[in-house]
């Protein structure tokens, strides 16, 4: 057994994708995978244990349309506003472990205040990319 808890990473998908001008603005849900596609590669490349959950809202959530598997990424599909979802994800894993390390990956303000209520740490959209582009 291992001395680390497993981080929580909880991924806002549209902010993410949001922060790279690359087009993503004419297929939401095309962004949507590729995102997902690319978040299958993080975990061998971090340094502690994670559980990767990405939350995907609006025209974004049609990227799981038979999909293929992700492995052991987790996707939640927000049935409204996703920065709600992504508040019900963290309280609900921070109610379950108290002690469980959560980072949610967003540059939104609001959100990180919210999420900050909870325990959780804001990562940017830069963190992720980092990793993900290695």
């Amino acid at each position: 057994m291992t001395s680390e808890r497993e981080r929580l990473i909880v991924v806002d998908a549209a902010n993410v994708v949001g922060s790279r001008p690359d087009g993503w603005w004419r297929d939401r849900p095309g962004a949507a995978r590729r995102l997902l596609d690319k978040l299958t590669t993080l975990a061998p490349k971090l340094s502690e244990p994670v559980e990767i959950v990405v939350v995907l809202e609006g025209a974004a959530r049609r990227a799981m349309d038979d999909a293929p598997p992700l492995g052991d990424l987790q996707v939640v599909l927000a049935d409204h506003e996703g920065d709600d979802t992504i508040v019900d994800v963290v309280k609900t894993a921070a109610i379950t472990d108290p002690d469980r390390p959560i980072t949610v990956i967003t540059a939104d303000r609001a959100l990180r205040d919210r999420i900050k209520a909870h325990g959780a740490e804001p990562e940017g959209p830069r963190w992720l990319w980092n990793h993900l582009d290695q």
